[in-house]
């Protein structure tokens, strides 16, 4: 089995799903005779955040580049970011390393491709909404991307970042959130919505959610694990 590399840490909670999802699922796969070698080399959110926030890609690409790096050199075969909006340097980082990442945008196009969805909705942090980076596999399948309404991506983001981002899990957000979702389904017509947001599946799910969700963390560790499991 391939040792897993994660760049963990933007945020802590996703991180922690990620760690968990990995060593139990392989274990299930294997009947319980193995779990994975993985390596976490965790980035300052704070700091990461920053370089978002300003635009500072240079300074984004520069550090994670170096934890990428330094997940190469612990034996790391599989390696990822754990986060949708820090692919926004993705290409970069692996100019960079050198190193093909495991990418989530792909992830969840494939799994899209394979539901044979037409439209989706999106919702993430502001970046991931408004730029393109989680867009472009799907629009170049020929899939329609519908992201809420400026001041509901202002909401989403907020939620997302004073609240999932630390852990916290409220009714209230939820019930926003569907309200939000259901505007994107009456309006557009979408049939599903990708919860582009690691921290997202803390408080959207298939069983609270209006529309099936395509949970962006559970479709990538699936693709790790088929991954670091494939016999070479």
């Amino acid at each position: 089995m391939k040792k897993i590399g994660l760049v963990g840490g933007t945020g802590p909670e996703s991180t922690l799903m990620y760690y968990k999802e990995l060593n139990s699922k392989i274990d299930n796969l294997t009947g319980g005779k193995a779990m994975p070698d993985i390596a976490i080399e965790s980035v300052n959110f704070r700091r990461a955040w920053d370089y978002v926030s300003s635009g500072n890609y240079k300074k984004l690409t520069e550090y994670l580049s170096e934890k990428v790096k330094l997940l190469k050199l612990s034996g790391s075969e599989i390696i990822t970011l754990t986060a949708g909006t820090m692919h926004i340097v993705s290409d970069e980082v692996e100019k960079e390393t050198g190193v093909s990442l495991v990418s989530i945008p792909k992830a969840v196009c494939d799994e899209a491709i394979l539901r044979n969805y037409k439209k989706v909705g999106l919702l993430g942090t502001i970046f991931t909404m408004e730029q393109d980076y989680m867009k472009e596999n799907l629009v170049n399948a020929g899939i329609e991307v519908v992201v809420p309404c400026k001041e509901d991506r202002k909401l989403v983001a907020k939620r997302i970042f004073e609240e999932l981002e630390v852990g916290i899990v409220k009714e209230s957000t939820l019930q926003e959130f569907n309200a939000i979702i259901d505007k994107m389904r009456n309006t557009y017509r979408i049939e599903a919505v990708i919860l582009g947001c690691t921290e997202l599946p803390l408080l959207l799910k298939n069983e609270n959610c209006i529309l099936p969700c395509m949970d962006s963390v559970e479709i990538h560790i699936e693709k790790l694990i088929e991954l670091a499991t494939m016999e070479t």
